[in-house]
This record gives C-alpha cells, sequence and structure tokens, in this order.
C-alpha cells in the first residue's frame, strides 16, 4: 500500500485543494489524525499515525478507493504541502483491478444492473470455464459470478470481454447473497469450493447460506453443488435436509459438458466427484420476521452527550446470537463533531463504518447493507444512541 514517512507535519487548515485533490476535513484522536479526501468522485481517508519519533501517511485501510492512482495523488499533495524531512516512501502497488464493462465495483451498482435479467450465479468461478461455458450455452441468461481472490477475477475479466451476458463481483459470497433481492436467480452453482474437512466452521455453506440461497432462488430455482469431497457432500445435503419439502437430484463420477482444472486434476487421480442438486427449497418456519430499517435521523446530540457517549462506549462491544455491534474509535473533528468508527453485522461478513455525531447523525461513505444481521446491529445502535440523544 502507497506511503511515506515524515520527521515533521506542518500545521495545515482545511479546507485545501490542489491538483484536483481536496483535502475537506479531519478529525483525531490521541493517536491518529484522519484527513478526508476526494478526488474526483473517489472520497477516502488518509491516515497520520505517530510512530516513535516519525509520522507514517497511508491510506485508511477500511475507505481506500478503488483507484490506487487516487490514493497516490492525494499522498503527493499531503507530502508536498504539509510534510518536512522525509525518511522513507513506497509508492508501488499490486496493479487494482481494471475497471471493465463485466465487473461490478459495489452492490449498488450490481443491483441495478441486475433488475429484470434472468440469473444464474456462480460463487467460486475460479479460472471461469464453468462460468464462460454457462454463458455460451445460455446467451439469454445474465451470468453473475462472484470471487474473493483478485487474480481469478482479472483473468475471467479479460477472458470475458467478448460477452454481455457476464458480470463479475470481487466479494464474500455470503454477503453478496444477503443483499440480492429475493426470487431473482434460477440458479446458483457452487463447483469444487474448498471443503475445509478438518475446520467445518470454514465452510461457506451452512444453515444460514442455505436459507439465503431459498430466498434469493425463483421458485424452481435449483443450487447445484458438485465436489470431490464426500465429506462436504454429506454436509450440504444434511443441512439441506432442515427445509420442509427439499427436492434432490444425487450423482457420481458424472461427466459435463465442461470440465474445471480442479475436475481434471481430481480424475488424473482417480478422485470421485459428488453432484447435489436441490430444489423445492421453501423457507424454513419462524425465519420470515422481517426487520425494519431503524430511523436514525431522529437522534440528535448535545456536545455533552457526545462526551459521556465516547467515554462510556469507547472499546465496547455488544453481541447477541447473530450478530454484534462494535465501538472501535472516536475521534474528534475541530467544530466538535464526533466521528465514530464501527463494526457491525453478521460475525462471519461484518462491515466497517464510519458515523458523524454532531447535532444528528451521519454516514460517511455509506450505509451499511440491508442485511438482517445489519438491520438488527443498527437497531441496536439506535437503542444505544437514544440513551445519549
Amino acid at each position: 500500500m502507497p506511503n511515506f514517512k515524515a520527521k515533521k507535519i506542518k500545521t495545515f487548515d482545511l479546507p485545501f485543494e490542489k491538483n484536483g485533490v481536496k483535502l475537506l476535513w479531519k478529525a483525531a484522536n490521541e493517536n491518529i489524525i484522519l484527513v478526508f479526501v476526494q478526488v474526483e468522485e473517489q472520497k477516502f481517508f488518509l491516515q497520520i499515525k505517530k510512530e516513535q519519533d516519525e509520522f507514517i501517511i497511508k491510506a485508511d485501510k477500511h475507505s481506500k478507493p478503488s483507484q490506487m492512482s487516487y490514493l497516490q495523488k492525494a499522498l503527493e499533495v499531503f507530502k508536498e504541502n504539509f510534510c518536512e524531512e522525509l525518511t522513507s516512501e513506497s509508492f508501488k502497488h499490486k496493479a487494482l483491478l481494471q475497471k471493465t464493462a463485466c465487473i461490478v465495483n459495489d452492490f449498488d451498482e450490481l443491483i441495478e444492473k441486475l433488475k429484470n435479467k434472468r440469473i444464474y450465479i456462480e460463487i467460486g468461478f475460479g479460472s471461469g470455464r464453468h462460468l464462460l461455458y454457462q454463458a455460451r450455452e445460455n446467451p439469454e441468461i445474465l451470468m453473475l459470478g462472484v470471487e474473493i481472490y483478485t487474480p481469478c477475477l482479472t483473468q475471467v475479466a479479460k477472458l470475458a470481454k467478448n460477452y454481455d451476458n457476464i458480470l463479475l463481483i470481487q466479494s464474500d459470497a455470503r454477503l453478496l447473497m444477503s443483499v440480492l433481492n429475493s426470487n431473482c436467480a434460477e440458479k446458483i452453482f457452487l463447483h469444487f469450493p474448498v471443503p475445509w474437512d478438518k475446520k467445518p466452521h470454514r465452510r461457506i455453506i451452512s444453515q444460514a447460506f442455505c436459507k439465503e440461497c431459498a430466498r434469493v432462488l425463483t421458485k424452481n430455482g435449483v443450487f447445484e453443488l458438485r465436489t470431490d469431497s464426500l465429506e462436504y457432500f454429506d454436509f450440504a445435503l444434511k443441512n439441506f435436509l432442515e427445509f420442509q419439502s427439499p427436492r434432490f437430484s444425487l450423482k457420481k463420477n458424472e461427466n459435463l459438458e465442461i470440465s474445471s482444472k480442479y475436475e481434471d486434476r481430481w480424475k488424473r487421480q482417480n478422485k470421485n466427484i459428488y453432484d447435489l442438486s436441490v430444489w423445492n427449497l421453501d423457507n424454513l418456519e419462524n425465519d420470515n420476521q422481517k426487520t425494519d430499517e431503524p430511523n436514525l435521523k431522529v437522534l440528535t446530540f448535545t456536545p455533552y452527550n457526545l462526551t459521556c457517549l465516547q467515554k462510556e462506549l469507547k472499546n465496547q462491544t455488544f453481541k447477541e446470537e447473530d450478530f454484534f455491534l462494535h465501538f472501535q474509535n472516536f475521534y474528534r473533528l475541530d467544530d466538535g463533531t464526533l466521528l465514530v468508527k464501527i463494526s457491525l453485522g453478521s460475525f462471519n461478513k461484518p462491515e466497517k463504518l464510519y458515523l458523524l455525531l454532531g447535532k444528528d447523525l451521519n454516514f460517511v461513505f455509506k450505509k451499511p447493507f440491508k442485511t438482517k444481521e445489519n438491520l438488527k446491529a443498527m437497531k441496536r445502535l439506535q437503542q444505544i444512541f437514544e440513551n445519549f440523544s
């Protein structure tokens, strides 16, 4: 990640603008200064942290821009105008994903592009062989591929440049599933996931994931697992058997029209391949309780309230069975406004957010996605803040 170190930071007043970089305001605590930056449409924080006898200036990792060139430009402006006695700098970085027509950079953009489309989803598409095959064979279907690893995403984006029915997004699939609209996908493919036979708690398949599949799939939609792990196959089957009246198709060593590189490897090793297709996934009982979005705009704060809030909530964590809320850091703006960094939501897919608390409450970059866990955590946040409002 680009950064540099300096012995001295000059006193600086904001806002400040130069070369298309806007430094708009700053917030600080005893260890860190955050500078709110805007470069074109990108908004993010620069972080200034004192380490022994020098300062390190870099991006705040939870708000860094999607285009690294914007970060480097902001660092250059800050370095040239407010820093003295540089001790080191590192502006080398791995190239970020190039923005292409098939890569979607955020969930809001994705949801918009999925409207009124027939959709297949492939989770963990790897080399992309199966994804590209499905796109070729089903030109009327929009193939949505979700992948966590950047090299796979970059490689498949190049291969998909001549397709107009492929969208790719880099995300944890569990988070993606939780933000997709209900009844939107006709098929969900999960081919050769990491089996985690020795650490089953790390598997993508869980009771919560199966419920999301049931919600996202259309009435006759199908979930398809293909794996070389009999233990994983049995684990998935057991989870889907929790539904009221699921229908299954079970196959062993079925040759498909297209073979992934992992499947080729397992076949060379004479390993068995197991297929599990599931449909008719009616929702489990007591799983349809709706959590309304809390109205945080009604909250107001006085300076005294904010002081008490900061003192009592610093490093506090609130845990429930299926969600948590953690107050990670507090910062003060020059006008007394409180900047709060929180983590919330599901234990396996938490979100990091920044809130500005002045006379009212505002999100700095984005609101949390409207997952059940996030909405419950936000409701808890509202209840806590009402004690200081």
